[in-house]
């Protein structure tokens, strides 16, 4: 029942800023563990963030000081905003969900993010 689509994705200059969102539907966003991971080609798919159910978050060590994520429970709504964006950060980035003790239960399809001149 829950879906995840998320938007926001397209193409960028070194240096610049994208806010990705993630809409959710089906159930309680508030109660839920939400994360955000990405896949470049030809490499796996990597974690990117966590937004807990209290807002505590994590970041992997690449994006640390340069990616945000955030949520607004009330708009059933996770973000992730990416600044000072590099092409290495080029790569489908897709949301996901998870209770119960795990990270990512649902999946939403991806959006692409690419960073070039």
């Amino acid at each position: 029942q829950v879906q995840l689509v998320e938007s926001g994705g397209g193409l960028v200059q070194p240096g610049g800023s994208l806010r990705l969102s993630c809409a959710f539907s089906g159930s309680m966003l508030s109660r839920y563990t939400m994360s955000w991971y990405r896949q470049a080609p030809e490499s796996q798919r990597e974690l990117v963030a966590i937004i807990n159910s209290v807002e505590s978050t994590y970041y992997t060590d690449s994006v640390k000081g340069q990616f945000t994520i955030s949520r607004i429970n009330s708009e059933n709504t996770l973000y992730l905003q990416m600044n000072d964006l590099k092409p290495e950060d080029t790569a489908v980035y897709s949301c996901s969900a998870g209770i119960g003790g795990t990270l990512s239960t649902y999946w939403g399809q991806g959006t692409q993010v690419t960073v070039s001149s």
